[in-house]
């Protein structure tokens, strides 16, 4: 049983590893054609970061796996909620203009504040889960359209309440009151800003995350419909049920990606808000094998690259863009590699189990001629 659990935690990390080497090699190939400086381009992306930068790294870290374990309740499904970067707008946006009114006092308003960007989320995901249970809408569709609908929606109502801000063209929401701004942690020795301290949520979601869909009844129940809807109604399971939920869940968590970046830098949600979180979480999920310490690692990749690709205009001579293909590269690489990963632990089990038939029916003649 060991020799079997050691074959599926290799297998198991070969896959993202053959997604790295693929992305490597087509990256460096692209940069040899234009005839950019490749070893250059490497030393600066794999250079060891200056304390400011950890700091960095974390933050964006953060955001990602946040948004990664949205994507990631969906994926244990099979269900592609690729809405959740309208999801996450249309939260920001609620959380933000709630938070600007500072009806509460300060960690009062905090917690508020993550309740209604939750709820809003997990509101607008609804819409495709009612789409998909009462009209048999494909969730990825109903959720491409929905974020094309946030997006104009929340532009829409940025104009109404807007702050706009002098001597600039930027506009946002009312700025939170600096009672429920979070400092951040001082975790990086050296560094002179500060990790976000809506970390501690992030490792709460991702510990909730494991014992939810490993631990429960209905993590149980979700990870069965994902596998086998038809077993999992001769089971009991009321898959409908089981649709809503996972996508109002997933858009409740979708909900928290832009508070970090509420509390700890941005205080206002405005025309400059990050976007594009959301599709990120995709590739970042994928790759972490929507395992919460695998996803983990995804998003310090993801973020590393994302802090590295700075530099490389200066040091390099070399766009930052490149890290854009380098990260396209990884996500089309990694959904080939574990294609190719299953295929193999398949066959390797399949091996198995015919050297296990082979040596008992080897064993059948001697254990008849002994009952003779």
């Amino acid at each position: 049983m060991s020799t079997f659990n050691a074959r599926k935690a290799l297998l198991g990390l070969a896959a993202p590893l053959l997604a790295l080497l693929v992305a490597f090699l087509v990256t460096s190939a692209i940069l040899l054609a234009l005839g950019d400086p490749v070893v250059e381009v490497w030393q600066t992306i794999l250079s060891w970061p200056r304390p400011r930068q950890f700091v960095q790294i974390i933050n964006g870290a953060t955001v990602y796996y946040l948004s990664a374990i949205a994507v990631a309740v969906g994926f244990r499904m099979n269900l592609f909620n690729i809405g959740v970067d309208g999801q996450y707008r249309v939260a920001a946006f609620a959380g933000a203009l709630f938070a600007g009114q500072a009806w509460f006092p300060g960690p009062l308003n905090v917690l508020l504040t993550l309740v209604v960007a939750m709820a809003t989320g997990g509101m607008w995901a609804g819409i495709a889960a009612y789409l998909k249970v009462k009209r048999g809408v494909s969730e990825v569709i109903s959720t491409i359209m929905l974020n094309a609908i946030a997006t104009g929606v929340v532009q829409w109502l940025l104009l109404k309440v807007a702050v706009k801000q002098q001597g600039s063209n930027t506009i946002s929401t009312p700025p939170i009151p600096e009672s429920s701004q979070l400092d951040g942690l001082a975790i990086v020795p050296g560094a002179s800003n500060k990790v976000y301290t809506l970390l501690l949520l992030a490792i709460v979601v991702g510990v909730a995350y494991w014992f939810f869909i490993g631990k429960t009844r209905f993590g149980f129940d979700l990870r069965a419909t994902g596998r086998s809807e038809t077993a999992a109604v001769a089971s009991g399971v009321k898959v409908p049920r089981m649709v809503v939920s996972t996508l109002v869940i997933s858009g409740a968590l979708a909900g928290l990606i832009g508070m970090p970046l509420l509390f700890g830098q941005d205080h206002s949600y405005g025309t400059t808000f990050q976007a594009g979180l959301g599709f990120a979480g995709i590739g970042i999920a994928l790759l972490g094998r929507n395992h919460p310490l695998g996803i983990a690692v995804a998003a310090l990749l993801w973020s590393f690259l994302d802090v590295q690709s700075n530099a490389l205009q200066i040091k390099a001579g070399v766009a930052s863009e490149v890290v854009f293909i380098i990260q396209g590269v990884i996500l089309f690489a990694v959904v080939i590699a574990y294609e190719l990963i299953r295929r193999a632990d398949v066959r390797l089990e399949q091996q198995r189990v015919a050297r296990e038939l082979a040596g008992t029916r080897s064993d059948a003649p001697s254990v008849e001629g002994a009952a003779a």
